[in-house]
């Protein structure tokens, strides 16, 4: 269930109608928190409202294809590739009053940092929540998977990820597993392959990013899937404040106080006045 004073409501995105919600008064500065695959604007809704008690007006949406944006996507016979998610985000921004402070969380980090370099001038700040550290393919650094990476199919991928979302494999709390599991009800399966196989192919702007010139945060859990040595110098190439939290993929449910803090220290410093 969404906060008291949460509003939902669509967006015609590029790809098609987007489910969306937004917290706090319109008149505050703005923040965009974009969730991941097999993800939705729930993923936000502990976090959300420390960030609107700080004075801030934060809207989310669900990705193309992913829980209640199922209905939009590709032309048939086409993939989910990054310009769809990347045109969805810009018009998103665009929509509102910008520029504004934006977080990817996993594979949107990768989806921002796309947007980013297409129009720089819509953003106050960028953090990245749980994003895979290394550029190219995504999933060579984590442990159990690592190596078979390369040869594993991006379907076979999603299923695992699927698998150990439905098994509860993060610890969700005991009142968000009903959503996390009910919400492949309605995502649309091959969203989640072609994410996977965008993620085996993730850009690499690291240069770009380490001379915007832009605040940035790196945020994490240290029981991720990727080791934080790898996140650490990810946060350091690109000149990011970095921050960890005793926690596994999902900061934003289980440790949304710290993780709060962190992004309004980030704010404040991209917005000094």
């Amino acid at each position: 269930m969404l906060p008291p004073g949460a509003h939902r409501f669509r967006f015609a995105a590029p790809s098609g109608s987007l489910a969306a919600v937004s917290f706090g008064d319109p008149a505050n500065e703005r923040v965009v928190l974009v969730p991941g695959a097999t993800g939705s604007k729930e993923d936000f809704t502990l976090v959300a409202p420390l960030l609107v008690a700080a004075g801030y007006y934060v809207e989310s949406y669900d990705l193309a294809g992913q829980y209640e944006s199922a209905g939009a996507g590709p032309e048939p016979s086409l993939s989910y590739d990054y310009d769809l998610f990347v045109g969805d985000l810009l018009a998103f921004l665009n929509a509102g009053e910008a520029p504004a402070h934006v977080l990817g969380y996993s594979f949107a980090g990768f989806v921002a940092q796309l947007a980013y370099l297409a129009q720089p001038e819509l953003f106050l700040s960028l953090a990245f929540l749980g994003m895979p550290p290394q550029p190219g393919q995504s999933f060579r650094g984590v442990s159990w998977i690592g190596p078979l990476s390369y040869v594993i199919p991006a379907h076979t991928i999603a299923g695992l990820l699927i698998w150990g979302v439905r098994g509860n494999l993060n610890h969700a709390s005991p009142g968000r597993v009903p959503l996390v599991r009910e919400r492949f009800d309605d995502t649309v399966r091959c969203s989640i392959d072609d994410i996977i196989g965008l993620m085996k192919h993730a850009p690499d702007l690291r240069v770009e990013l380490a001379v915007s010139g832009l605040p940035l945060l790196v945020a994490v859990g240290s029981h991720d899937l990727w080791p934080t040595r790898l996140q650490r110098e990810f946060a350091a190439l690109i000149r990011a404040d970095y921050r960890e939290y005793s926690t596994g993929h999902s900061p934003c449910e289980t440790t949304p106080h710290q993780l709060a803090r962190d992004l309004v220290a980030l704010y404040r410093r991209a917005s000094p006045d």
